[in-house]
């Protein structure tokens, strides 16, 4: 229903319309930047100024509520950026999103809400388990996560190259990645899940079979990025101008 085809980096921009998303026909691997542009939040919100807090009164405390404040000291705050945990190897590309379908009967959102209608997108591409040095070439699951930059704000969906995953419930997740990663009493660099701690773990969480047999498959050497699928693996509830909900799954 729908496709991402990368361009390169260096291409012209096309032209936008006031909403801010490129004619039908056109797209851009990056917004254009004007001065009277508004600067924005991580989710696209446009607003005026990041150089005063909310305050209770011209001279009272500052407010908790003020999350433009919080989002900037948050961003100081991780300035100094450690390897991620999982997912850690990875390569990214700009390119757009096209509907292939008119998907109005199932949600609002408007990047959905016409046949052709083109969205600028910057994927990410990466291995799970291996840390930043490690190599492509492990068995391992892969990670397909997508930021669409709509007129309405931005919109992630993170995902993997296969549809199930190891585990239902996420209280076991930290459980999951501490039986991948390497042993501990020797932190040996391994080919992903290739020792003992993973496959104890795997014989005491039966409901992970499913997505073992998938790992254990051709499905964890993909042929190359571009020929990788990506799947949402969750379940998403998408609601339309009606207020009628649907579950789907990207």
């Amino acid at each position: 229903m729908s496709s991402i085809s990368v361009q390169k980096s260096d291409q012209a921009t096309a032209d936008f319309t006031a909403e801010g998303a490129p004619p039908p026909g056109k797209v851009a691997t990056t917004p254009p930047v004007t001065p009277d542009e508004p600067l924005t939040t991580n989710q696209g919100l446009p607003f005026p100024d990041n150089h005063n807090s909310l305050k209770a009164g011209g001279r009272g405390p500052t407010l908790l509520e003020d999350f433009i404040l919080r989002e900037k000291i948050t961003h100081f705050d991780h300035e100094r950026i450690p390897e991620r945990a999982v997912h850690a190897r990875g390569a990214g590309a700009h390119g757009f999103f096209e509907a292939y379908e008119d998907l109005s009967a199932l949600t609002k959102a408007g990047f959905l809400s016409a046949s052709g209608l083109q969205t600028p997108v910057f994927a990410r591409f990466s291995t799970v388990a291996g840390s930043r040095g490690s190599a492509d070439t492990a068995r391992d699951v892969r990670g397909f996560a997508v930021k669409f930059y709509t007129a309405e704000g931005n919109y992630d969906l993170v995902g993997n190259n296969i549809p199930v995953f190891f585990i239902q419930d996420a209280i076991k997740f930290p459980d999951l990645i501490h039986a991948v990663k390497p042993e501990p009493h020797n932190e040996i660099p391994q080919a992903a899940s290739a020792h003992d701690t993973f496959w104890d773990f795997a014989t005491l969480m039966p409901e992970s079979t499913h997505m073992l047999m998938w790992v254990m498959s051709d499905r964890a050497f993909p042929r190359s990025l571009r020929l990788m699928e990506g799947f949402g693996v969750h379940a998403f509830r998408l609601v339309n101008a009606a207020g009628v909900a649907s579950l789907v799954k990207f």
